[in-house]
């Protein structure tokens, strides 16, 4: 065995990769469905869904084909040519996903599809300025909020954890309470051009937006002529049991945004973002087409591969009904949980299946082995239950995260929940 061969995979990812993740010690080697497994041979049902992105599970045979014969043909080219199958997944996303007329731009991920939503404001704002003639740039984003990693996308992110370390960062943002109407109504002024707001936020600790704020949100941008954008990063594409996450909270159906970003779960494990913009009368132009040439771009976005790959997810959610197994299985763990308490599970949130656990902080904070520990309760929880082969994700320092394939099947959900009930009640006694 060569010297590289004896070096482990951590070792590896400590002397040769940036520390920007906390890294559990799980080292994956392969994936089929909802199982994974590491080097060692040790199975996981991954409830992780690397983070909200595996829509059909590990390796699904679907993709494997399209991902190869795709391949064959055509890996990438120039965006400055017109590949059809870009073209396609647009109609698709416009057609069947929202069913409003608009247009698509095509990125790598959900940090450059909200940078494209914050260019798009702030172009929106130069056209149609404030009472006083000034362009408009502020965006209304709210506290608990993620939009991503980028300087634009931590400075629309309402969370200090998240801009802390990196300023000065873009000016122009301002943080309200998420799902509270009064403040809402009092902190959009003259020089708001769009509210940017996750419909379920994720990282915040799966906060579900209420429909009277969805609708107060609405009136408000069409009373003032202000953007709506929803970032459906995390919870699009089936996540929540809709195509449209938004729709799973209110039947409105004057609910219409402006925009939407897309990313993670859009490619089923193949990188992509996106964003649909409205065809919206704006002055003497469309709203759609106001990222005209020169304005905006990605080298990637929108590929030859990863078009026909999102196009196949996409098309395999529409015609196989995911989204009524999503429902369904939901709505299996919340009576489930009704019936059967969970030790340290205070209450679940969440739509579909972006479920998020509250964790009893204050009891795990009474745990002699977790006091041993600089860990959030959550972070605490995750990891044992790692120990015993059901991978999850953090929400914040008190919320255990669920985003399983949408593809999941009734047993595996309740595979995942006997082994929560197992290990939580194991540390208690």
């Amino acid at each position: 065995m060569s010297q590289e061969e004896q070096t482990s995979t951590v070792d590896l990812y400590s002397q040769y990769v940036a520390p920007t993740y906390g890294r559990f010690k799980i080292c994956p080697k392969r994936g089929e469905g909802v199982f994974l497994w590491d080097e060692n041979g040790s199975r996981y049902l991954d409830f992780s869904g690397g983070v909200a992105v595996n829509s059909l599970g590990h390796s699904h045979p679907d993709l494997i084909k399209v991902i190869s014969d795709q391949a064959t043909d055509l890996i990438h080219c120039s965006n400055l040519y017109q590949h059809r199958g870009q073209a396609e997944l647009a109609r698709l996303l416009t057609e069947e996903v929202v069913g409003i007329n608009g247009k698509c731009f095509f990125c790598n991920s959900g940090a450059e599809a909200n940078e494209g939503l914050i260019k798009l404001a702030r172009k929106f704002g130069e056209i149609s300025p404030s009472s006083t003639g000034d362009p408009r740039h502020e965006i209304v984003s709210f506290y608990g909020s993620f939009h991503g990693r980028t300087t634009g996308g931590m400075a629309a992110t309402g969370q200090e954890k998240i801009r802390s370390g990196f300023g000065p960062l873009m000016e122009g943002f301002k943080y309200l309470p998420f799902n509270d109407v009064d403040e809402l109504l009092n902190g959009v002024g003259d020089n708001t051009v769009a509210i940017l707001m996750e419909p379920v936020q994720g990282e915040g600790g799966i906060n579900v937006a209420s429909a009277e704020f969805l609708s107060a949100v609405q009136e408000l941008c069409q009373t003032r002529n202000i953007l709506l954008f929803f970032d459906e990063v995390q919870c699009g594409m089936g996540r929540c049991g809709d195509l449209c996450g938004w729709r799973m909270i209110s039947n409105d159906l004057e609910i219409k945004p402006d925009a939407i970003s897309w990313a993670k779960g859009l490619g089923g494990g193949f990188p992509i973002g996106a964003i649909w913009i409205a065809e919206k009368e704006v002055n003497d132009s469309k709203l759609s087409d106001l990222l005209g040439p020169g304005t905006h771009g990605s080298t990637f976005g929108g590929s030859p591969l990863a078009s026909s790959v999102a196009s196949t997810v996409v098309r395999k959610i529409i015609d196989e009904k995911i989204c009524d197994n999503v429902i369904k299985l939901g709505e299996l763990v919340k009576n489930h949980l009704q019936s059967h308490p969970i030790s340290l599970i205070t209450e679940l949130r969440g739509l579909g299946l972006m479920l998020g656990f509250q964790v009893d902080a204050k009891a795990v904070n009474g745990i002699e082995d977790f006091q041993k520990t600089n860990k959030t309760p959550a972070l605490f929880l995750v990891e044992l239950l790692a120990e015993s082969g059901l991978l999850t994700v953090p929400a914040g320092p008190d919320v255990i995260r669920w985003l399983p394939p949408l593809n999941v099947m009734e047993d595996q959900i309740m595979e995942a929940l006997d082994i929560m009930r197992t290990v939580f009640e194991n540390i208690n006694t």
